[in-house]
């Protein structure tokens, strides 16, 4: 067994002696009593020294998320376990510690990796020992069936809204306001933009050139956003402008959705496949410049030889 996965167990016959880090955490500047920095410290302290761990380090988030896994003294921690430099992190609560038991779970395995173990003096947790360890396990079981059970339960409920045609969040795509039920309807305002981003599209046929017109009339995304070329694109592939409703594996027609004319769409769509594998965004439109230029030339050559006039370059 290297040194890097061996067990505390393991470490504390060899040596019969274990190095803990505290870790506590608070979520605002004013917690209630028991909730304090300082007593979640003296707690983990006194388990500590209970149990005959000595205590190296003590690491203290203060006003810090446990949704936040970029606390401060959290990465710090987990750097110096990465390093070998204690045995077992021992905290007053799991939510002090993580987010969630799935969360828990997670960061169980990265740090068993490191050869270092989990200690909650509250919870029933406690991976330094094996009984420790099984229960862990069953804890970590439960949390990945609670973790399916739920994605369960959300695919049987988008598939019950797509049956009914209705939309599954609380963003509907541009050209769309939520009803009362859950439908959609279409904003006439942004349903015009809509179609004027497609006509434009299948006109100068380049995703950051219509990206670069709309910012320019300081017209923004329907979250707010400057346009990229990315953004437009997600308009152009969007079938649901031509009242093709796809939502968890459900599709079905539904025309009152519908705001572009399948022709245009088929226009803007025939003409990115064949854009398609010729190269960067930015080198495409180099080229369709280039051509447009030539293209323009030989207009006003062929104006000059028919109407025998000056050509205008």
């Amino acid at each position: 067994m290297s040194e890097s996965t061996k067990h505390l167990s393991d470490i504390a016959v060899e040596d019969e002696r274990v190095t803990a880090a505290i870790y506590a955490r608070t979520s605002s500047i004013v917690q209630r009593f028991g909730y304090s920095l300082d007593e979640q410290v003296r707690l983990c302290l006194e388990r500590c020294q209970l149990l005959g761990w000595d205590t190296q380090y003590v690491f203290r988030d203060e006003a810090e998320s446990g949704k936040n896994i970029d606390r401060p003294m959290f990465q710090t921690m987990m750097t110096t376990a990465e390093q070998g430099l204690f045995d077992v992190i021992v905290f007053w609560k799991l939510d002090r510690f993580s987010r969630s038991l799935l969360h828990a779970v997670q960061l169980e395995s990265e740090l068993r990796g490191f050869g270092v173990g989990l200690h909650s003096i509250t919870e029933q947790i406690d991976t330094t020992t094996s009984s420790g360890r099984f229960n862990f396990r069953n804890l970590a079981s439960a949390a990945e069936f609670e973790r399916d059970m739920i994605k369960e339960r959300t695919r049987m409920g988008l598939k019950a809204l797509a049956v009914d045609g209705r939309w599954p969040n609380s963003q509907p795509p541009l050209g769309y306001e939520l009803s009362i039920d859950g439908r959609l309807r279409i904003s006439a305002e942004e349903a015009r933009l809509v179609n004027q981003i497609f006509e434009r599209y299948v006109e100068v046929k380049s995703m950051p050139e219509v990206a670069h017109e709309l910012n320019r009339q300081a017209v923004s995304t329907k979250r707010g956003n400057e346009w990229t070329s990315r953004a437009v694109r997600d308009v152009l592939r969007n079938a649901l402008y031509i009242g093709c409703y796809v939502v968890s594996e459900i599709s079905k027609d539904i025309p009152e959705y519908q705001i572009v004319s399948k022709e245009l769409f088929e226009k803007a769509t025939t003409i990115r496949f064949r854009f398609r594998g010729q190269g960067s965004s930015r080198s495409r439109m180099a080229l369709h410049r280039k051509q447009q230029s030539v293209d323009h030339v030989i207009d006003q050559y062929q104006s000059f030889i028919n109407q025998d006039r000056p050509v205008e370059l």
